[in-house]
Order: C-alpha cells, then sequence, then structure tokens
C-alpha cells in the first residue's frame, strides 16, 4: 500500500536570496514530526538550514543561491516522502554496511578457492549494491565518485581480474564503513554534552511522594531529586541540601552545594544528598530542553567552508575522468585507467569538514560555550571587530559601595549604611541590595522604623525615632523632600565625575550622607581583551547606554579602541550595521532585552549565562557560565577549527594528487590504490575528529 503524502500543497510566503519561508498544508493522516520534516528538509540538495513551526505550518529554509532557488525548493518541499518512506535512519545505515564490509571480505578470501566459472557471478553479485550505486548517482546528477568507483570495478571485472576487483569492493565497503561510524561519532558527542533525565519523575503530591511521567510534571510541581539523579526542571530548591555536578551545563567541573533559595538547571547530576526543588520551567522549556533543540539542529547545518568543500569534490571528479582517459590512450592498459579510478578527492573533502565542526563544537559544549550551529563558529572566526555592552558584560552588573560619606558627627560611616540598610531591605532594586550586602559586611546594627514606603523610581521613606527617613535619588531627596544637598554639590559633582552611582540619605530634614556605588569591572575582562587581540581583533569597541563619563573611563581602563555611550537599543543596531557596511565583520556580546537586536545584526551574536531569554535565543553563540573569558575561548575553538580545516583540505589535495599521479604512471596497482586512497581518506577523518580545539580553563 502506497503512504499518504507528506504535504498537500506548500507556498512560497516570502523570500529573499538564500532564504525562502513556505507554508505547508499537511496530508490529514500526516504525523506532527517538527525534528523529521526539519532533518528530511534540511538534506535537499543546496540547502543550507531549516526551521519548522508546525504550528504554523511555517518551513524557513536557508540555501545556497548558486545551488537551487526558491521554485525548486517549492517543489522539493512537496514532493518530500512521509516519515513512512523517509530514509532509514544511521542506525541503521551502520548495520547495513557492517553487514556489506562482512560478505565483500568473504568473497575477496573465498574467490580463490572456487572454481574459475564460479568466480565472476560471484565476484559480480559482491559487487551489485556498489554498481548500483553508481548507477543512481549517475541517473541523478552525473559522474559523482561513486560513478568512478563503479568503473574501476567494472574494468577488474571485464579484465577477469577478480582478486582487483574484490579488493575494491571491500576496500571500499570497509571505507564507507570507517566514514560512516567517524560521521556518526561527530554526531553522538555532541548530543552526549546532555544526559538523558528518566522517564519518571518524583514529585509531591497532596503530601505524598509520587511517581509520575516526565511529560505529567507541571510549572509549580515540587519535584523530588537524590542522589544519582538527573534534575528534570529548571527550579528553585525548597528545602534539603545537596552537591550538584553542573558540567553538563555549564561546564564546570566542580560541584556546587545547593540550599533552600538556590535555582538549578535540567540536565545536572544530584551526586550527593536529597533536594525539594519547585518546578518553574518544564518539558521543551527547559534549559536541558532548548539546548537539545540547538544540538539537533547543528546536526543539520551546513557552513561555507562545508558548500564550498562538497563543490570543490563535485568539480574535480570530471578530471580524475579525464586523467583516467589520458592514462589509458598513453599506455594502453586498462590496470592504470582502473587505478586512477579508485582514488578521488571526494569523501575527504565532503566529511572531514562537518566531522571537524561537530568535534569543535563538542569541545566548545564542554568548556561551558553552545555553538549553534558550524556557519557560528565559521563567522567567529572570521570576526575581525569586537563589540562589547557594558553591564552584565565587561562588569559583573552589580554595584558595590565605594565611598561612604557621612554629614552628621554622631553618625560613623557604618551608621549610616546600616540605617540606610534597615529601610533598604525590604526594596529588591539593585541599589538596595548593594546597601545590605555593604551593612552585612559591619556590624549590622538594625534600626528599628515604621512602616517603608516605596515612591516609584524615587526611593524610599519612613520614620526611625521619630524623625523622616528618606533613601533615594537626588531628585527625590532635593525637589521632592526639599532638602539642601547646596553645601556638598562639589564632593557630589566629584563622585559624579568618578562615573558613580550616588544613593542621597535625608534624616529629619537634613542631608545625612551619600553612599556611592560603583558597578565593577570582571576579574577576567581585561585578560579577555588582550586574548582577543592576540588572536586577530583589529578592534575592541565598547556600546552602553550608560553615561558618557562611565563609559570613557572604562574604555581606558580597558585599553579599547572607542566607545558609544547613552545609546537606545535601536542606536546599537545602527552603529553595527554602520560599521558593517565599512567591511567590519562584526563579533557582538551582550546579555539584555535590549541587546537583542544588536545580537541579531552582528556577524555573530553572543549571549552571556545570565542574560535575558530574548538575548540568548537570539544569539549564535549562548555562554554557559557567567565568565566572560568565555568569549576568548570560543574565538579560540572556532580560529582551532578553521586552521584544522585548512590543514586537513591541503593534506587531503596533497595526498590525493600524489596517489593519483603515481596511479596514472603506473607505479601503483588498482590494489594497492584502494588501499592508500581509503587508508590516507580514514586517517583525513580521524584527524578531523580529534580534539585539536582544546580550550584553555
Amino acid at each position: 500500500m502506497t503512504p499518504a503524502p507528506w504535504f498537500l500543497a506548500a507556498e512560497i510566503v516570502h523570500g529573499v536570496p538564500g532564504r525562502v519561508r513556505l507554508r505547508f498544508r499537511p496530508h490529514p493522516d500526516t504525523q506532527t514530526d517538527s525534528q523529521a520534516l526539519q532533518s528530511a528538509a534540511a538534506a535537499i540538495p543546496g540547502v543550507t538550514g531549516a526551521r519548522v513551526n508546525w504550528r504554523a505550518r511555517s518551513l524557513i529554509l536557508t540555501y545556497d543561491p548558486a545551488l537551487t532557488g526558491s521554485v525548486a525548493l517549492q517543489k522539493a518541499v512537496v514532493g518530500l516522502p512521509s516519515p513512512a518512506t523517509a530514509p532509514v535512519s544511521r542506525g541503521t545505515n551502520l548495520d547495513t554496511e557492517k553487514s556489506a564490509v562482512a560478505a565483500s571480505l568473504a568473497t575477496l578470501l573465498g574467490t580463490r578457492f572456487l572454481p574459475r566459472s564460479l568466480r565472476f557471478p560471484l565476484t559480480l553479485a559482491a559487487a551489485v549494491p556498489l554498481l548500483r550505486h553508481a548507477a543512481r548517482d549517475y541517473d541523478k546528477g552525473g559522474v559523482t565518485s561513486h560513478v568512478l568507483e563503479g568503473m574501476a570495478v567494472s574494468i577488474s571485472l571485464a579484465r577477469a581480474d577478480y582478486t582487483a576487483a574484490n579488493t575494491t569492493t571491500f576496500m571500499l565497503s570497509l571505507g564507507e564503513y570507517l566514514e560512516e561510524s567517524i560521521a556518526r561519532r561527530s554526531d553522538d558527542l555532541l548530543k552526549h554534552l546532555l544526559r538523558p533525565a528518566s522517564d519518571n519523575v518524583w514529585v509531591m503530591r497532596d503530601g505524598v511522594e509520587v511517581q509520575v511521567a516526565a511529560a505529567d510534571v507541571a510549572v509549580g510541581d515540587t519535584v523530588i531529586v537524590g542522589t544519582g539523579t538527573i534534575i528534570p526542571v529548571d527550579g528553585t530548591v525548597l528545602g534539603g541540601e545537596a552537591t550538584v555536578n553542573e558540567a553538563a551545563m555549564t561546564g564546570e567541573s566542580a560541584s556546587v552545594v545547593k540550599i533552600r533559595g538556590a535555582s538549578v538547571l535540567s540536565g545536572t547530576l544530584v551526586e550527593e544528598g536529597r533536594l525539594s526543588i519547585y518546578a518553574e520551567q518544564v518539558g521543551g522549556k527547559t534549559a536541558a530542553a532548548r539546548i537539545a533543540d540547538y544540538v539537533e539542529q547543528s546536526l543539520t547545518m551546513k557552513s561555507e567552508a562545508q558548500l564550498a568543500a562538497s563543490r570543490m569534490a563535485d568539480r574535480l571528479v570530471p578530471s580524475v575522468l579525464k586523467l583516467a582517459g589520458a592514462s589509458w590512450l598513453m599506455s594502453g592498459d586498462w590496470r592504470r585507467a582502473a587505478s586512477v579510478l579508485q582514488a578521488d578527492y571526494s569523501c575527504a573533502l565532503k566529511l572531514a569538514t562537518p566531522v571537524a565542526f561537530k568535534s569543535a563544537m563538542y569541545g566548545a559544549g564542554q568548556a561551558g560555550i553552545l555553538v549553534k550551529g558550524a556557519a557560528a563558529l565559521e563567522r567567529l572566526a572570521q570576526a575581525d571587530t569586537f563589540i562589547f555592552d557594558k553591564t552584565g558584560t565587561l562588569t559583573t552588573g552589580k554595584l558595590d559601595v565605594t565611598d561612604v560619606l557621612t554629614f552628621d558627627s554622631a553618625y560613623s560611616p557604618e551608621d549610616l549604611i546600616c540605617l540606610a540598610a534597615s529601610v533598604e531591605e525590604h526594596y529588591f532594586h539593585p541599589l538596595a541590595l548593594a546597601v545590605v550586602n555593604a551593612a552585612r559586611a559591619t556590624h549590622n546594627r538594625h534600626f528599628d522604623h515604621q512602616e517603608v514606603e516605596f515612591i516609584v523610581a524615587h526611593g524610599v521613606a519612613s520614620v526611625v525615632d521619630s524623625r523622616r527617613i528618606v533613601v533615594g535619588s537626588r531628585h527625590f531627596v532635593q525637589e521632592d523632600e526639599k532638602i539642601d544637598i547646596g553645601p556638598q554639590m562639589a564632593v557630589i559633582e566629584r563622585l559624579y565625575q568618578e562615573g558613580k552611582t550616588l544613593l542621597f540619605i535625608g534624616y529629619g530634614g537634613q542631608l545625612l550622607g551619600i553612599l556611592a556605588m560603583k558597578d565593577t569591572i570582571r576579574e577576567t575582562s581585561a585578560r579577555t581583551i588582550r586574548r582577543l587581540r592576540e588572536m586577530g581583533a583589529r578592534k575592541i569597541l565598547l556600546l552602553t547606554g550608560d553615561h558618557r563619563e562611565r563609559a570613557a573611563e572604562l574604555a581606558e581602563e580597558l585599553d579599547l579602541d572607542g566607545f558609544h555611550a547613552e545609546l537606545m537599543p535601536e542606536h546599537k543596531a545602527k552603529i553595527i550595521e554602520d560599521l558593517s557596511a565599512q567591511g567590519a565583520r562584526i563579533a557582538f556580546i551582550g546579555d539584555g532585552i535590549n541587546d537583542a537586536p544588536a545580537l541579531a545584526g552582528a556577524h555573530v551574536g553572543i549571549a552571556m549565562q545570565k542574560g535575558a531569554d530574548i538575548a540568548r535565543l537570539t544569539a549564535d553563540v549562548a555562554l554557559l557560565e557567567d565568565d566572560i573569558e568565555r568569549v576568548a575561548d570560543a574565538k579560540q575553538s572556532a580560529n582551532a577549527v578553521m586552521d584544522l580545516i585548512a590543514a586537513n583540505y591541503r593534506l587531503t589535495v596533497g595526498l590525493n594528487s600524489g596517489i593519483l599521479s603515481a596511479a596514472a604512471l603506473g607505479l601503483l596497482s588498482p590494489i594497492a590504490t584502494s588501499l592508500l586512497h581509503n587508508g590516507t581518506t580514514i586517517g583525513i577523518l580521524l584527524n578531523a575528529l580529534r580534539r585539536k580545539t582544546a580550550l584553555r580553563r
């Protein structure tokens, strides 16, 4: 019975060169399988990436305009086979190829012991899969590497050279099996970044611990995890204590102690202890699920380097065929032609590049860097201009009290901090948190007060010892409370010029004191800037919505090449657009909602670990731990993988050119050529897989 088609229709909704959005109409009997559609669409020739929104019936394809177009892709999507007839999985391919290797080896070893009349049919039977593959390739795309291999075996069969034919068939089967194994291993490396959670989860229901299916866990549930358990949700610890290994999510090898109030991430391992967790993100919305989705997408995305290698391999096939013909015409020896046809550039060129990218992405993931596809790594390697947001990126985003000025001798600096903290402790603004943290570092005296009054965007007010106390902005104290700050203007202006945020404390109608605070620079920011310059960054800039004085101070301290301050989100995006138009290849690093336009507009966007969700979704690279030096690590990884790809390219061209030349001159038999060609191909693939991209920790 013929299965129902996957789609009834697909129409082009919007398209620009290199990108098209289709709205599809699935057949009523088709199952909802976004991942299957994404994988099938990504496999269409010329497609470099696919993104599916099944609910919206939307399919977005990015493609190489030199290979295909929007109309051709529309037809290809409509013609996609249903999931029931989709190609077999890689695991099935591997089993089939393993069987083919065993059969071809048995034929190679056993043919010589058979009567001469049986040698030809047995050798032909062993070669039929290869010849059939060659015929299909020729019918679809003309002369390919598989066609050359089929011709080589056919020549050996025609000359009754069964040893050469069987050896070639065996070596090609073994080569394809090993190549598939290596490609599969590179995929598995990425997938193993995430350790799968159990299908069942323990939760607290009506005061009793019960086990439910993971899919049934809801936001608000209390999830119970113990020693050896993978945490299945993102949430906050309600009770208990445990050491948690967060390496799978943050790259940090040291375990972290989690107690009440601590945040936990799905995909992390409870090494010892027991926790009750309030579920805040469940199912597909957890951090682990989102990363798994990124990983699956990355396995289907193709980079320009991959496309270029594939195009180069295809262009070289006719040259090999011409060389085989020329060697036969000049020598009259079919063995030379068969030897030349054994060797080509295709396999190593087409497979080594994606294997290298996936290996690098695995290494980056272990170091706390989530790279969303090979194209992102490639663009990061090309980046020559790095632009940083300020707060939460080059700085910690946390304010520290730097100056405590009291204007009443009856109150010491410690008294002033504790007085302010006594009323600010009820307020969760960053300024209030900084004051409370500073008070905890003193003798932490608490001043009794009446009910606290919150004045939005101004500050707080209360009554202490029958006198009104106000803590807040200059405008609040000076304009609203009518407190005279004139006598202290000189010190106030000095603090402002130093780029500090000021908190004014008025008590009993007088200015009692001022707390000055500053966002501290990360300890690793300077080292990160220095490493980026060493790795080829020509210009490093700062973009911020903060005051010009603070931006200038930070730029000078970190030896940046320039800065733009007091910017709105659209201004950041416009600056990046202008610099890009001048030829700069920009990597933008940010963390806030206001950074999303700049992250999307940059050549490559990098989001900080504590960034807003929209920033992390928009970015091409997301840091999994709160360390700015991971930016330099990501650049190091990108540079290393591109160097490795270039080295493998030179190795492939050099070795295969040498083998082809020796074969054309009659220096290599078909068997020797097959052994050398397949051996060097496997070696190049193993070189692509090995971890040359180990990161500095």
